[in-house]
């Protein structure tokens, strides 16, 4: 998973294009004489798909093996996030969300008559932002929560299946339990009898 540019936009009704304010990219998996290349469809990226979005709304678009994430606030600030196919959709959101609310915090309403370039604006937050959300699930709790119960679940079926190769037959160690009534006992035999009949492969 990774972020590959996050770009921060202006966007209105009387602007024919958005402008692009600010922008940090990881190029560093292309090689040198791609870099510029790959900035530029980055920019056009950005500017496309965020004048194809409604003020509000967030959308993301994918394009061949990357997928781009924008996002246009209903002041006409907006931003996108161009990732891999497999970066959690939901992560780039928070990113954006965050990043658009600093940006405001920190530059106030001076963005809504910014005429720049990519080049001559700088927020240096952006760089931060894109390395700390390379790994979507340290940046964001609720992905590192999901990857905890994962990991959780996975040590758990791990468990079980070791239990069980081991030579030890949940059959046998049911039966010998004494923490289980002898109802229990019976139900548990009643339920393996009841799914054997109804395997299907």
């Amino acid at each position: 998973m990774k972020v590959v540019g996050i770009t921060i936009l202006r966007t209105g009704a009387s602007l024919p294009d958005p402008i692009p304010m600010s922008m940090a990219c990881d190029l560093s998996s292309y090689g040198f004489f791609q870099r510029q290349g790959v900035k530029e469809m980055l920019t056009f990226f950005s500017k496309t798909f965020t004048k194809r979005t409604e003020p509000g709304q967030r959308q993301s678009i994918t394009h061949e093996s990357y997928v781009i994430h924008c996002y246009v606030r209903s002041d006409g600030l907006a931003g996108s996030v161009t990732t891999d196919a497999e970066y959690p959709a939901r992560v780039a959101f928070v990113l954006l969300t965050q990043l658009l609310d600093e940006f405001t915090s920190t530059v106030g309403d001076s963005w809504k008559t910014m005429e720049t370039s990519v080049e001559s604006a700088s927020f240096p937050p952006l760089e931060d932002y894109l390395q700390k959300y390379q790994d979507p699930a340290s940046a964001d709790k609720v992905t590192k929560i999901q990857n905890d119960l994962d990991e959780t679940t996975n040590i758990l079926h791990k468990t079980i299946d070791s239990v069980l190769e081991r030579g030890v037959k949940l059959d046998s160690l049911v039966e010998k339990s004494d923490d289980l009534s002898r109802q229990s006992k019976m139900f548990y035999k009643q339920a393996k009898k009841t799914n054997s009949c109804c395997v299907i492969s």
